[in-house]
């Protein structure tokens, strides 16, 4: 018994050792980033940390960011990026030591990087213990996971504010509740610095080629503003960011009988709040317009969300409502019962894909928007990839969308002067094409064949070893200086 005691000693003592060494090397690569910005909230963390990298990459910082929404993302200092690779597919806090060791090896000014902690307990220990961060963002406070972090959302926002840097700088575009925030700040001699949206311009959101708030737009701002960097260069910057993967989206396509349709995927918001701002943008800049119809994904373990999505339905004020996923009855029970739509249930979890995706669109018009709300898993995921088989609506007479016609960004980084030789830049000229059936060379106008000279190379021939040159009583000297 002794002996079982003396190992679990050991044992103990070898992992408490081995954590120490852990969390030293970890905080040594921390100190190795001076800037660090930790971005948590509700909705619109993974754009709000793509475009804070792109702003300081804009201002010349050298900018590491990672992504934890829609698609893990790791984005290198030169904005190329990868998928986030987890073991077994499970998303784990504990990722964030290896992501801040790698970004370390950069030598980075700044990494920026979200908040993927849920439970209030997590998100402290995700600031204090993995990320350390400098530089806060709290974006929103907006009902979502309130079995964690309600019920009330004057909770959420305590809970939230757990991620503030003790004796940094949070920057936040709530509101409603910025009170509370203030209060958690103040607990944690950390500066709270709320932006104005309005603070930015029209002119200035049109130059993204995608979806964005005023809102996250001006907490990059002010983000790169506390780093030293120039509105305009910070702007310039974030044009040329790429977008998340899980980004507000338009797309237009032509089905098979000759409609044309406009979706959009607004499945990232998920909350009723951004579900209902997303929705009113896009109509606002005239990407999406009338006649409007919906199409619900509902989820078994979120059965509340489909329930507030069939509430918010009055709202968005659709023609027709499509329910997929299953059980569709909590969003059908959420549904006032006074509204006049109308309500196609085509639910079910082992429902084919493809034929539920016809049936949807053969109830729509000939030319019509579809809105997808809720959680993307699922039905939902399979209903996207067969949507993305339809042929894209290209025509000359379809609807454009002005205010945010695709352009090329401007480049971020200028053309370098010192050319290594001249012409080193510059475009290639094509050869010219010869003619397509040009007649051959008169044998006479060709030169006369020339006979090779023949030039023997001298062969080199060893001179013949003499008979005596083998001695069979020879011997070479003795080794390890062993004497006959």
């Amino acid at each position: 018994m002794l002996f079982l005691y003396v190992v679990l000693l050991v044992c103990c003592t070898v992992l408490l050792v081995a954590g120490i060494v852990e969390q030293r090397r970890h905080f040594t690569a921390l100190e190795q980033i001076p800037t660090r910005v930790l971005v948590n909230g509700i909705r619109g963390k993974s754009s709000i940390t793509r475009l804070c990298a792109g702003a300081l990459r804009g201002g010349g910082l050298v900018t590491v960011a990672k992504t934890t929404g829609t698609a893990a993302r790791f984005i290198h200092p030169d904005a190329t990026e990868e998928p986030v690779y987890r073991k077994f597919g499970i998303a784990n806090v504990v990722e964030q030591i290896g992501i801040v060791r790698r970004a370390a090896t950069y030598r980075p000014d700044a990494l920026v990087i979200e908040c993927m902690a849920v439970m209030p307990a997590l998100q402290e220990v995700n600031q204090t213990k993995l990320i350390r961060s400098t530089v806060g963002v709290l974006c929103n406070v907006r009902e979502d996971h309130l079995a964690e972090m309600g019920p009330t959302l004057d909770d959420v926002a305590r809970s939230l504010s757990r991620s503030m840097p003790v004796g940094g700088v949070c920057v936040t575009a709530e509101r409603e509740r910025a009170h509370i925030l203030r209060a958690e700040a103040a607990k944690r001699d950390c500066r709270l610095i709320v932006v104005d949206p309005e603070t930015v311009t029209d002119e200035e959101l049109r130059g993204f080629s995608w979806f964005t708030f005023k809102e996250n737009v001006a907490i990059a701002l002010a983000v790169a503003e506390l780093l030293g960097v120039e509105r305009e260069t910070a702007l310039r910057g974030m044009w040329a960011a790429p977008p998340d993967p899980g980004v507000l989206s338009v797309e237009r396509y032509r089905t098979e009988d000759g409609k044309r349709l406009r979706f959009a995927n607004v499945f990232a918001a998920n909350d009723p709040e951004s579900t209902l701002m997303n929705v009113r943008q896009l109509e606002d800049l005239g990407a999406i317009h009338r006649p409007l119809s919906v199409v619900v994904n509902c989820r078994p373990d979120r059965v509340e969300r489909n329930g507030q999505m069939g509430q918010i339905v009055p709202d968005l004020d659709p023609d027709t409502v499509f329910l997929i996923g299953h059980p569709t009855k909590s969003a059908r029970d959420g549904i006032p019962a006074g509204w006049p739509g109308r309500v196609v249930d085509l639910g079910g979890d082992k429902r084919d894909p493809a034929r539920l995706t016809a049936e949807l669109l053969a109830e729509l018009g000939p030319d019509s928007s579809l809105v997808a709300v809720g959680n993307i898993h699922g039905q939902g995921e399979l209903f996207l990839e067969e949507l993305a088989r339809l042929e894209p609506d290209e025509a000359a007479d379809a609807p454009e969308t002005p205010e945010y016609a695709y352009h090329e960004p401007e480049p971020l980084y200028p053309e370098p002067e010192d050319h290594p030789w001249p012409g080193y830049y510059a475009e290639a000229v094509p050869y010219p094409e010869p003619a397509r059936y040009a007649e051959p060379t008169p044998y006479a106008a060709q030169a006369p064949y020339a006979e090779p000279v023949y030039r023997p190379e001298p062969v080199y021939r060893p001179e013949p070893l003499p008979e005596s040159w083998y001695d069979p009583h020879h011997r070479t000297a003795a080794p390890y200086g062993d004497q006959p």
